[in-house]
Order: structure tokens, then C-alpha cells, then sequence
């Protein structure tokens, strides 16, 4: 199991609730959790075979910027 973490613009709760279908969607995400207190609002995504590329595409499709760090 691999740890990514990703600035994005998933600024509050609405954004997260917005987000929420396509990361549970993924069935590859064991765990996911964005912590919107912090300046960059790290999405800290728990995968074992998804790539940082693929974790970015899910953020986009559901409307949302993502960027490894």
C-alpha cells in the first residue's frame, strides 16, 4: 500500500461532498481524506496500484485540480 498526497482546490465540505462519488467510485482507493484546515488542501490518497496520474484524472473528472507533492 502506497501514500499519496496531492494539492488540490477541494476548498470545503461542498467540495468534498462533490468529490466524494469519484474517489469512492475508484475501487483501487482503500482510503482517501482531504484536510481542507491546511493552505494546499491535501488530498492524502491510500492505494496499492494506482499511479499519481490516475488519482489526478479520478480529481479531474469530478471537476477538482490535483498535483503530487
Amino acid at each position: 500500500m502506497q501514500t499519496l498526497k496531492f494539492k488540490t482546490n477541494i476548498n470545503c465540505s461542498g467540495c468534498v461532498k462533490g468529490v466524494s462519488p469519484a474517489l469512492n467510485g475508484e475501487k483501487e482507493i482503500a482510503h482517501w481524506e482531504v484536510d481542507t484546515n491546511n493552505p494546499d488542501k491535501i488530498l492524502t490518497v491510500s492505494t496499492s496500484t494506482l499511479t499519481a496520474e490516475e488519482v489526478e484524472e479520478t480529481v479531474k473528472k469530478a471537476g477538482f485540480k490535483a498535483e503530487k507533492i
